[in-house]
């Protein structure tokens, strides 16, 4: 089979030949590496590492129980912040390296508090991208490429890492260390339930992957209580002849991720000015409006005639800015504070998430979901709009029906529960949660095939991570702003002037839930007031880094 230089990479190294189809954006991976400054190295803030002989015991050890074994060193993070960190990994121009920062702010109490960990990665090992059934598969280590043809796409990565026997340190946090990052696209459930086809759902109009996936080798761990980092590299012992090879190997790419954080000046990043009380709502677009509208009368009349219990409709909101999608992650603190929240460089977009749901959560002794909607409840409290107070209050019903349709997902989910399921059986098991389709979920979702205009994406799907120990947490994606990297044609590319900025379309998906009962214009509003409340961090990012004339 003929073979192609991988670019940007040694020619040494090469990949199968494969289809250009859905392969376009795949081909501009660049592997960002931070310009060093000699003589202006900071000095790097060691907490404790263990000594070389201790650490290459240890790997020693472990070597000789498993194939898979990190690293690792911790150092203070009085002189880092998770952002600054991500920062000297991936450059503020670059919004193409696969790459990820997540974190948490706890809300359950009146005042929310940052939770314990966020976790970094860029520049993944490998990477899984499936469009319907189309798998292109990238080893960015050994330099090759293939795409083939799956019927199940989502188990990809369980057969990767089945090779895989990892060895986890006791010293490590019990968070995630290591792994595949990435999301599940609402259309997942189409390579486990025959009943729906790619052939019969909406159109496809932005081409993204309805599977991505980062295999993270390299990663750092914030722990905020201790305020110290954990600088994490794993190394795959088999590609090594000796274990003395994967030592010296391991430790010179351990020595380089801190090096990135550490040994260069750090960048500068603008400050912002922070005044949520004088941001201005921008403006939302929605295409759709009007067909939304018929699809909510048609869904009623498939209620009243029993076809099924519930549906629920979505619609995509429009949002131009020139606010950088990172600007905008910066801002989810403030705008939208949730126990999931990520920021995601993927194939084709940059997604902004927030969310307060778990979606499935699995440890390897036990699997469970939770699929509660208990975020909006506890937000009616803090609510400014008297109006939209008065909305949620009158909407206690549409809560109750929510948790129903939770339960729902919870019967789904024990069914896979036992002993030998594993992560991807009760994920195909949970996505897309009855929470965004309707009951029945499976006529629910054929209803949704034929009234909704555009297929849905990462809206019902799930993003968060499976580590190389098993465990997994994926949250929902309701709250997910996406922004296409894909060139857009009628998008300005600079602002006032300004090299440095550019226009971005970004993407937000609402809906809600229909009954018997609905008020058409009642749900209209709702759902762009569901809209407009994940659009406050674009309205939040442009207050804070934008000129004050920007309109």
């Amino acid at each position: 089979m003929a073979a192609a230089t991988l670019p940007r990479m040694s020619p040494s190294l090469r990949w199968s030949q494969s289809s250009q189809s859905g392969c376009a954006m795949l081909s501009t991976y660049v592997s960002y590496r931070p310009r060093f400054h000699p003589g202006r190295f900071s000095v790097s803030a060691v907490l404790y590492s263990s000594s070389q002989v201790n650490q290459s015991a240890k790997f020693v050890d472990a070597s000789k129980r498993g194939n898979l074994t990190p690293l690792y060193q911790c150092i203070y993070a009085d002189q880092l912040t998770p952002v600054l960190a991500y920062r000297c990994l991936v450059n503020e121009d670059d919004h193409e390296t696969p790459s990820f920062l997540f974190e948490s702010v706890e809300s359950e109490a009146e005042t929310p508090t940052v939770g314990r960990y966020s976790v970094i990665g860029a520049n993944p090992a490998m990477e899984i991208i499936a469009m319907e059934n189309s798998v292109t598969i990238m080893n960015h280590l050994e330099g090759w490429r293939t795409q083939e043809h799956s019927e199940e796409p989502m188990m990809i990565a369980q057969t990767i890492t089945e090779k895989f026997y990892p060895r986890h340190m006791d010293e490590l946090p019990e968070v995630f260390c290591g792994g595949w990052v990435g999301y599940f696209s609402y259309d997942t459930v189409r390579y486990g339930d025959k009943r729906l086809t790619f052939s019969n759902a909406p159109v496809d109009d932005r081409n993204l992957p309805d599977v991505y996936l980062g295999l993270y080798d390299d990663v750092l761990v914030f722990d905020h209580i201790e305020k110290k980092i954990y600088v994490i590299h794993w190394v795959q012992l088999d590609r090594f002849s000796s274990t003395e090879e994967a030592i010296d190997n391991g430790t010179n790419r351990l020595q380089s991720l801190l090096s990135k954080v550490y040994d260069i000046v750090n960048p500068r990043l603008s400050a912002g000015s922070v005044e949520p009380k004088r941001c201005s709502k921008g403006e939302l677009q929605s295409r759709e409006s009007e067909t939304y509208e018929k699809a909510i009368h048609s869904a009623k009349k498939h209620i009243m005639t029993g076809d099924v219990q519930q549906l629920s409709l979505s619609q995509r909101f429009e949002r131009r800015t020139f606010s950088d999608p990172f600007e905008v992650y910066r801002t989810l603190s403030i705008a939208n504070p949730s126990p999931f929240m990520a920021y995601l460089q993927g194939r084709g977009s940059v997604l902004v998430a927030s969310s307060h749901d778990i979606l499935t959560h699995v440890e390897p002794k036990r699997k469970f979901v939770n699929g509660t909607h208990n975020g909006r409840v506890s937000e009616v409290g803090r609510l400014e709009n008297g109006v939209l107070r008065k909305q949620v209050f009158n909407g206690m019903k549409h809560y109750s029906e929510q948790i129903a349709l939770a339960d729902l997902a919870k019967t789904d989910v024990r069914k896979v529960t036992d002993v030998g399921s594993t992560c991807c059986d009760v994920l195909q098991t949970a996505l897309p949660s009855e929470t965004v389709t309707g009951a029945p979920k499976i006529r629910a979702m054929e209803l949704i095939d034929e009234l909704e205009v555009n297929r849905r994406g990462l809206y019902g799907g799930g993003i968060g991570s499976i580590s190389f120990s098993g465990n997994m947490d994926i949250a929902l994606s309701p709250k997910t702003i996406v922004f296409p990297t894909g060139n857009n044609f009628d998008t300005l590319l600079t602002y006032k002037n300004q090299k440095n900025r550019r226009e971005w379309v970004a993407h937000i998906q609402a809906g809600t839930s229909i009954t018997a009962d609905t008020d058409v214009r009642d749900v209209a509003r709702e759902c762009q007031s569901e809209a407009h409340a994940v659009a406050r961090a674009i309205d939040l990012a442009e207050s804070s880094f934008l000129d004050k004339d920007f309109s």
